[in-house]
């Protein structure tokens, strides 16, 4: 009778301890455009990090439309339950596609203010002693430029080296050759100031004359310069699984700025996963959320934020 009581109030124990556990959940309207989630460990945490994501209308679960994985979910989970609390938020193109209310005329700049606007709400609370910025892929150059002067650290995960008609014009080199001249002479345009209908049909998903103003303001930021001048401790991550961002470009990086840290992840692919297989594999993994994180990349940015 005793040693069931015993096991009894262990088993007990284990799913009170188990429930003490879990992260606290609080749900944030930072300002009109940025709603997001802050996740908190269950004892007191002294370190931020603010998630921010990659291209497109990700959510702050790191989802798309044509894309579910929820990493930067997991991400968030992950470095709660080691003490570390994070807020992601949707990007404002989230919100607005939601309320029905998509403007024509968001810049990259807003991106920027955006995670700026988050630093600045979490530094007035003054809850936390240190704020770090993690940007994956887009997310990596719009954390460079918010974590200038404001935050304690950064980490990029999958973020190019290259201004983002360097990175076009690359892509196009290898994909499409033949329209590598329409290519450079279009981003010559948009270089000057100018917009222009005259491309190809195969081009439109690029150039189409609703995003060139956005791409105009884009191509001005070049992000090895911009690294090059953060004065804080920084880790460059990249997967040598990445169909998007090659492990050259996490190189050029750690190039630009010689004091950072440079993990790059065996058969880790652009959604943070690990690919054991080919690029059917690869690519069917951008809509397979049952999949867990890289286990290497979780450790080695924990061990980075803990330092």
């Amino acid at each position: 009778m005793k040693l069931h009581i015993l096991i009894l109030l262990a088993i007990t124990s284990f799913f009170a301890n188990a429930q003490d556990a879990t992260p606290i959940s609080q749900d944030i309207a930072i300002n009109q455009h940025i709603n997001g989630t802050l996740l908190k460990p269950n004892t007191p945490a002294s370190t931020l990090a603010i998630i921010i994501g990659g291209s497109g209308p990700t959510d702050k679960d790191g989802n798309q439309n044509f894309q579910k994985t929820n990493n930067i979910k997991k991400l968030a989970t992950h470095l709660a339950n080691q003490n570390i609390a994070t807020f992601r938020y949707d990007k404002r193109i989230v919100k607005q596609i939601r309320n029905k209310t998509v403007a024509n005329n968001i810049m990259f700049d807003d991106f920027v203010a955006d995670a700026s606007a988050v630093m600045t709400y979490f530094k007035t609370k003054n809850n936390y002693k240190h704020i770090y910025i993690i940007g994956h892929d887009q997310g990596s150059l719009i954390g460079m430029l918010a974590a200038k002067d404001a935050a304690d650290g950064f980490i990029s995960i999958a973020g190019t080296a290259l201004s983002i008609d360097q990175l076009i014009t690359e892509q196009v080199e290898k994909t499409a050759p033949q329209f590598t001249a329409d290519t450079k002479r279009i981003f010559k345009l948009l270089k000057a100031g100018k917009t222009t209908t005259d491309y190809p049909v195969a081009l439109s998903s690029i150039f189409n004359i609703e995003t060139q103003r956005f791409i105009m303001n884009w191509m001005q930021y070049n992000p090895t310069e911009i690294l090059s001048t953060l004065e804080i401790p920084i880790l460059i991550t990249n997967g040598t699984k990445d169909l998007q961002v090659s492990e050259a470009e996490a190189k050029l990086l750690h190039d630009a700025a010689p004091t950072s840290e440079l993990k790059i992840i065996p058969n880790m692919n652009h959604v943070l996963v690990t690919i054991s297989g080919g690029d059917l594999e690869n690519s069917k993994s951008y809509n397979e959320s049952q999949r867990a994180l890289s286990p290497e990349l979780l450790n080695c940015i924990t061990t980075f934020i803990n330092h």
